[in-house]
């Protein structure tokens, strides 16, 4: 196998690991079990139909991924999608497939992302019997903390992503509060609480910039044919209260 990572990056703040260090310890394998139906009171960003809640990223105009048999799936090389709707403290759900093909190692299986607020990413990706850098492993806050385990059903399974997601808040150009996510995958607690050091990226630590208080979904276009389905959100209030 090839090597895993890199070792010339930046050292992560508070850790002894360098971002997407392939020595990093792998997160442990556990075996996760079914799926669950929108609350009454949720948003729904895609019911399987069509894409018109969503919008190209790249230009506002149309989003161009395919839409068939209640899923969309990504058309690589037309760039990612985002809603239009924009929400900041949230609950989501998002449900994924990866490719029944399981080609490629590494990054290069079923590659793709959710990206709260247009800014902040949770890995998608094939890591079933597919290792990579820890803080690029699927549902990994990318680049910044792996997983707790590694919870992935085998290629062509429909997977899970249930988010908790706490925005961060801002005072002029001050970071008052640091965004916070929880997220279960496949049922499966992977981030308690998990503070963000700031925006997700490849081979580099961001820092904080103010940004507005809600922002769209955003899903990637990463050059694979990944299927989403069922997603949808319940914005969430009391945090500052």
């Amino acid at each position: 196998m090839s090597k895993i990572g890199y070792d010339d990056t930046p050292f992560l703040p508070n850790a002894p690991y360098r971002v997407h260090d392939g020595t990093r310890p792998q997160p442990p394998v556990v075996t996760p079990g079914a799926y669950g139906e929108p609350p009454s009171d949720a948003v729904v960003l895609f019911d399987g139909k069509d894409l018109s809640g969503w919008v190209s990223a790249r230009d506002g105009g149309e989003a161009k991924w395919k839409v068939e048999n209640g899923y969309m799936e990504v058309v690589p090389g037309t760039g990612d999608i985002e809603t239009k709707e924009h929400f900041g403290d949230c609950q989501l759900h998002v449900e994924w497939m990866a490719s029944v093909e399981a080609t490629g190692e590494s990054q290069g299986r079923s590659n793709s992302g959710v990206f709260l607020m247009g800014r902040y990413e949770i890995q998608v990706l094939d890591c079933y019997h597919n290792p990579t850098y820890p803080d690029g492993t699927t549902a990994a806050i990318y680049g910044q903390y792996p997983p707790l385990v590694n919870a992935c059903r085998p290629p062509g399974e429909w997977q899970t992503y249930d988010i908790i997601w706490e925005a961060p808040r801002f005072d002029g150009e001050t970071l008052v509060k640091p965004a916070y996510v929880t997220v279960l995958f496949n049922g499966i607690v992977v981030h308690h609480r998990t503070e963000l050091i700031g925006p997700t990226t490849h081979r580099a630590i961001l820092p904080y910039q103010p940004h507005p208080p809600t922002g769209p979904l955003r899903l990637q276009d990463h050059g694979d044919p990944v299927r989403f389905r069922n997603i949808w959100y319940r914005p969430l209030k009391g945090y500052d209260e």
